[in-house]
Order: structure tokens, then sequence, then C-alpha cells
């Protein structure tokens, strides 16, 4: 425990759409969080406006963080939300310092950055308004259409510096959806969001994440939800299978025992050895995503659209032009940006982890 829940902050009881929440106001010291050095992400530095998140995801990695605080990762996670209320003004301050360098800045690596708290606190609106300012590019991984409210900011801000995000979609199953993840938006309005994303020139992919065993992956299921993503003009499209580390293991497989006894055996079977399921369990569900990909232009390894692209294209040029124009911290973001562009390309182990 980090400290006891009385000394959480200023709690706010929730009422009309927000009855039945709570949120405990703190001030962050910092905002701008630097990834361990062990890391073998592709961005060095993330922001989490929020702690717990009302999607209320079974098996979503997060909810031991909550334990942290002295809350439990099951009904406190899900509706007892700590929002870091200076979060906008911290990342201000912390873009001027003189020793920041322009990093790309991922944001939803923890709980989501667009959860119902969003609606009322709007500080991933503010961080967003505050990097497309400065010209920093960052990332946004997501689970709701809420995204949407700030696609006019987004599209602005995918002028100035690089800009990607990536929408998840598990399944395109309702019954599935509607056990798993009850307070999330419908697949098909995930899509949707995904489809007016990159109209607008927002580059937005999507992780099929996680695929649940015996109910999000059989080969139709899986199949069904690759293609819907296809059509929608997904820029990359990422299968992750089930991960069950400590503390989110205990909370599935309770979970699962009581809406689906019948599927415990299957997972002792898969989960085993560990936190990860057999790499053949992995392969195949890769490969039915790339299976749906081949016929449509898709490049064989299943992670992302090819097209042709003459040497020098309108976005190259208009990133020389942004080039000489941004900060040179941003530039030098810019430089990094291969690295930024691995994230949507090909997932690490250590990516999954945060999955």
């Amino acid at each position: 425990m980090l400290f006891p829940v009385s000394a959480l902050g200023e709690r706010h009881v929730g009422t009309g759409e927000y009855r039945g929440m709570e949120f405990f106001h703190v001030n962050a010291r910092t905002i701008v969080n630097k990834v361990p050095a062990s890391s073998k992400m592709p961005f060095d530095y993330t922001i989490n406006a929020y702690r717990g998140c009302s999607h209320a995801c079974t098996y979503c990695f997060a909810r031991p963080t909550h334990s942290y605080l002295g809350l439990d990762s099951g009904v406190d996670f899900e509706h007892k939300i700590v929002v870091k209320v200076n979060a906008v003004e911290k990342v201000r301050a912390e873009l001027r310092s003189p020793r920041w360098q322009g990093d790309h800045i991922a944001m939803g690596t923890n709980t989501d950055p667009y959860q119902k708290a969003e609606g009322k606190y709007h500080l991933t609106q503010g961080i967003v308004r505050v990097l497309a300012e400065a010209g920093n590019p960052f990332s946004l991984l997501t689970k709701s259409t809420l995204v949407l409210r700030d696609l006019a900011l987004l599209t602005e801000a995918a002028c100035r510096t690089r800009v990607s995000v990536a929408l998840s979609i598990g399944t395109m199953d309702r019954e599935v959806w509607r056990l798993t993840e009850p307070g999330t938006p419908p697949p098909e309005k995930r899509l949707e969001a995904v489809a007016r994303l990159n109209e607008a020139g927002v580059r937005c992919g999507v992780l099929i994440a996680p695929v649940l065993p015996g109910l999000s992956d059989s080969d139709e299921q899986v199949r069904a939800v690759a293609k819907a993503c296809l059509e929608a003009g997904a820029v990359s499209v990422t299968p992750v299978a089930l991960h069950l580390r400590p503390g989110v293991r205990e909370h599935y497989l309770k979970w699962l025992s009581e809406v689906r006894p019948d599927l415990m055996a299957l997972h002792a079977e898969r989960f085993k050895k560990g936190s990860y399921q057999p790499r053949a369990d992995q392969q195949r569900i890769s490969e039915l995503v790339r299976s749906v990909g081949r016929p449509t232009g898709w490049h064989p390894s299943g992670w992302r659209r090819v097209t042709a692209k003459a040497p020098t294209t309108a976005e190259d040029r208009e990133d020389s032009s942004l080039k000489a124009s941004v900060a040179p911290a941003a530039q030098a973001a810019e430089r990094r940006r291969g690295r930024v562009e691995a994230l949507q390309l090909r997932p690490s182990t250590e990516q999954l982890r945060l999955l």
C-alpha cells in the first residue's frame, strides 16, 4: 500500500450519470512518467491522468495497481477513480523544462484516458491540447468512442506532430462484449471511431485485444473482427492473446468460475506454465488475422497495411516542413519516430505485458 485510502485526497461522490462512482482528487507531483530503463517499449514516457477504470473489463491488467492505494482490484477499481486534477498544468510545466527533449509520450498504458471520468474532468482533452501546442508526438490507446469528442483537436495535433490512436476491439461477438467489457461502447461503435479518425487524417489502428480462450478465440470470431477492422480502414491490426499475470489472474479466474465454470479446465491447461498461453495458441490467432489480410493487400505479417510509395510523398514533404518549423525538442522526437512506429507494427513481449 502506498498510503491509506483516507489519504487519497478530496472525495467526490458521483451524481447523475456518474451515480455509484467516487472520485478522489489528488495533485500529482509529476505527470510525465519515465518508463524503466529495462523496458523494451518503443517509447520512454507515459502519462496517466486517472487510476482505476469504469470500463470494468474483467481481464484488465491494471487492476492490481489499486491495491497499492489500499483499494481492492474488483469493485473499487471500477467505481473508485483517482483523478489527478492538476494533470494539465503539470504537463505544460514539465514540457517547458529545458531538460525535456520532446520524446514520444504514450497515453492509455495503465487505464483508459477516455474512460467515463474523462467526460466529467476533460483531463485527456487538456493534455492533448498542450501536447499539440508544444508539437510533442504522442499516441493514445482506448476502448472508448469518447475519443471522437476530440476529433478536431486530434486532427489539428496531427498537422503539428506525429499522432497515432489505437482502439482496442477484442471481439465482434456482442454477447462476449457484454459479459467481459460491460462499461465499454459496443464494438461496432468503436469501429466507426476507427473509420472517422482515419478519414480525418489521424492515424488509427486496432488492437484485437485480448482474445479470450473459449470465449472469443474461435476461427470464425477472430476472422470476423479482423475483417471488420480492415473494412473500417485501420492502419494496423495487432492481435493479442489473453495473458494473466499475478493479481489479474486471481480476479479473472474467480469471475470465470462464476459465469463460465465450463471453461476452467481449458484455462488451467492454457496457463499451467505461467502468465502466457503456449506459443502455438498465440501463433494460431496471429495466423488467422494474417489469413484475412493477405487477399486484401495487407502485408503477410498481418500487422500493417502496405501501400506503394514514391521515395518522397506528400506526407514526407509535410514531415520535412514540420521539422523545419517545430521546436528543437520536437525535432529530436521526430528523428526517433521509427521507434514509435514499432508500437503499431510489431508488438514486443514488453508491450504485451502493458496491454
